[in-house]
């Protein structure tokens, strides 16, 4: 077990508070770039959209976990910065100038989404976050000069310093991951500066925050326009990986996904944000075993277990059905819901903190370390 002995302040705000971490990332870091010299690149193709999700997963944490706002809204954000990238594309604008203006463009309108959401919290926060993502899908769909409404609009192959970079390309693949460990080391540094510390100071309680002298309504429109610049450059990278947009693709869905890669990881962790966007990467070629690979390995057990032919036949086409059905995705999403708000609210890095605390303190570990203690101040009972 390795105890820290901090002696200034410096020591408090180390972006790596020792050297196991520096190993650690390290060795993560080679091996996320020596991935694609030995993975396959449906795998490849698999993890850029990890890092796609992550980074948003990342965008939405600023908001979410650390300044305790509610969105479902996401998918809108992700839709501006796509779209900003496909329009500015057509008139050969270069790929860092559309990348910084889509974020600065969706930073902007996340910003002016912050302020009327001021006066709200809770599940009318969410509401209104729901009506602006509706607004949006609504605008991509009818604003046919800008965006070809329904029929979409193709997004040209990602050109950087005059070289084009293929979508299944390695360097794309780089691209992705570097805005990812940006976003991520960005973020860490945000949190330690005395703005992440007023986001953090509103999410823990606002009466406290206003009484310590937080601009609360500031840093709230702040936390907006942060998050939603940074979905914005997910968005352009989306974009370019899909090739194609259109306004169904950014439908309530996918912000709930969004949600579930920070419920999932960790609310209140940016490890959880990557582990979350793994989870829900795998979603889709879970579903496919389940559909193409499942209904003939239970239909080959019932045989062993002595079906005959057609009872055999009979099994796989009645599991073929079930896992081809249109809502089994979103049944999923609700149970996984269900389970980890129920099971393990801090997600899955909030497991891992306890397996890892478990093992430094055996046999000395009590069940109720992680339990919150539900305390209030008197002026916040009825909040």
């Amino acid at each position: 077990m390795r105890f820290l002995f901090k002696t200034d302040y410096e020591d408090d705000i180390k972006l790596f508070p020792h050297s196991g971490y520096v190993v650690s990332y390290g060795i993560l870091l080679a091996l996320l770039l020596i991935a694609p010299y030995v993975l396959s690149s449906y795998l490849m193709s698999q993890l850029v959209f990890v890092c796609i999700y992550a980074t948003v997963g990342v965008g939405l944490l600023i908001l979410t976990g650390f300044t305790g706002q509610a969105s479902l809204g996401h998918a809108a954000f992700l839709a501006i910065g796509a779209y900003t990238a496909a329009y500015l594309q057509q008139y050969n604008v270069p790929f860092p100038v559309y990348f910084l203006a889509a974020g600065a463009l969706t930073g902007l309108i996340g910003a002016m989404v912050g302020f009327p959401a001021l006066r709200l919290t809770g599940i009318y926060l969410v509401i209104a976050t729901i009506s602006f993502a509706l607004i949006v899908e609504e605008i991509l769909a009818r604003w046919e000069s800008v965006t070809n409404g329904n029929e979409g609009m193709r997004v040209k192959t990602l050109s950087l310093l005059g070289v084009a970079v293929p979508r299944d390309s390695p360097t794309f693949y780089f691209l992705c991951l570097a805005v990812l460990v940006l976003t991520i080391v960005g973020t860490l540094n945000l949190l330690r500066s005395p703005t992440g510390r007023a986001f953090v100071a509103i999410r823990d309680s606002e009466t406290a925050a206003r009484s310590m002298g937080v601009n609360v309504a500031l840093y709230k429109v702040k936390s907006f326009a942060i998050s939603a610049a940074i979905t914005g450059f997910a968005g352009v990278l989306f974009a370019h990986k899909l090739s194609f947009i259109s306004p169904e693709m950014f439908t309530l869905q996918l912000s709930i996904e969004f949600i579930i890669v920070i419920l999932i990881g960790g609310t209140f962790s940016l490890h959880g944000a990557v582990l979350g966007a793994i989870f829900i990467v795998m979603i889709d070629p879970f579903l496919t075993y389940l559909k193409d690979d499942l209904p003939g390995i239970i239909a080959g057990i019932a045989a062993t277990f002595g079906a005959g032919p057609a009872t055999a036949g009979n099994i796989q086409s009645k599991v073929a059905a079930f896992a081809s059905l249109n809502g089994l995705k979103g049944a999923i999403y609700g149970i996984i819901i269900v389970l980890f708000v129920l099971f393990e609210p801090l997600g899955l890095y909030g497991r891992w903190l306890k397996i890892k605390l478990f093992f430094q303190l055996f046999p000395l570990y009590k069940r109720a370390t992680f339990k919150r203690q539900k305390i209030y101040v008197k002026s916040e009972r009825n909040r």
